[in-house]
């Protein structure tokens, strides 16, 4: 999963670990994309509501979402992880990267984990026509039907970014929302926000980085995390249920 964002010194890293949320600024693919208010964005030239942009979910739930992009499967105790939990992830998967993986997929997601589209090839969508953003969205929400039987209603943009014609094409493949995030799980397993204070909070949407060789697993990783939620006063949340 690829941000583009600059991962801190390993004492900062350590820091964070200690401390929580750290404030980072957001990732530079950001820059310069509108986040439409929760309630949608009305398109001018269309006169239709537009999927909103979320990184955060207003809720007073004291429950926050944790989401992955693909290679999840490839850690095996990550399924057991799930079952043993009942851990509602939400994972965003490219048909390029998962698709020679969707048999374990389906597995994940009969522990109870719940797919969603990240596009077919994940090509920067910002600033492709409408046609190229849209054979991205709908095809891979298409391959997902097929394999999974369950037409996907979210969808992250690769890198974080987009625009008005993403959100155009996003709409007429049947989105319902835009899924970014306000914090992130490294493969060091470094928590960091894009902004506000330095600790989730409720409605907060973690996106949790693949593994890395040289970084701890993806269940390990995991297993902290949740340490660190539930010393918080949080627990996970089905983001579907609030989207």
């Amino acid at each position: 999963m690829s941000r583009g964002r600059f991962r801190p010194a390993l004492a900062v890293l350590a820091a964070l670990l200690l401390a929580g949320c750290a404030q980072l600024a957001a990732p530079a693919e950001h820059t310069g994309a509108t986040r439409p208010a929760q309630g949608g964005a009305q398109d001018g030239d269309q006169g239709r509501n537009l999927p909103p942009v979320v990184d955060h979910v207003r809720t007073t739930d004291r429950v926050v979402f944790l989401t992955y992009d693909d290679s999840a499967e490839r850690d095996p105790r990550f399924t057991g992880l799930i079952r043993e939990r009942r851990l509602p992830v939400t994972l965003f998967l490219t048909d390029t990267v998962a698709g020679p993986a969707y048999g374990d997929f389906a597995r994940l997601r009969s522990v109870g984990a719940s797919m969603q589209n990240h596009t077919l090839d994940h090509r920067s969508l910002r600033g492709l026509p409408y046609a190229g953003q849209r054979a991205e969205i709908c095809g891979q929400q298409t391959k997902l039907k097929s394999r999974f039987g369950v037409r996907p209603h979210l969808f992250r943009p690769p890198h974080g970014t987009y625009d008005t014609t993403t959100l155009r094409a996003a709409a007429d493949c049947g989105i319902t929302a835009l899924v970014l995030w306000r914090a992130t799980l490294d493969a060091d397993g470094a928590l960091a926000c894009t902004r506000g204070e330095n600790r989730l909070h409720p409605g907060d949407i973690v996106a949790v980085d693949p593994d890395h060789p040289t970084g701890a697993d993806l269940t390990a990783r995991t297993e902290r995390l949740l340490k660190t939620i539930e010393e918080q006063g949080l627990r996970v949340g089905k983001l579907e249920n609030y989207l």
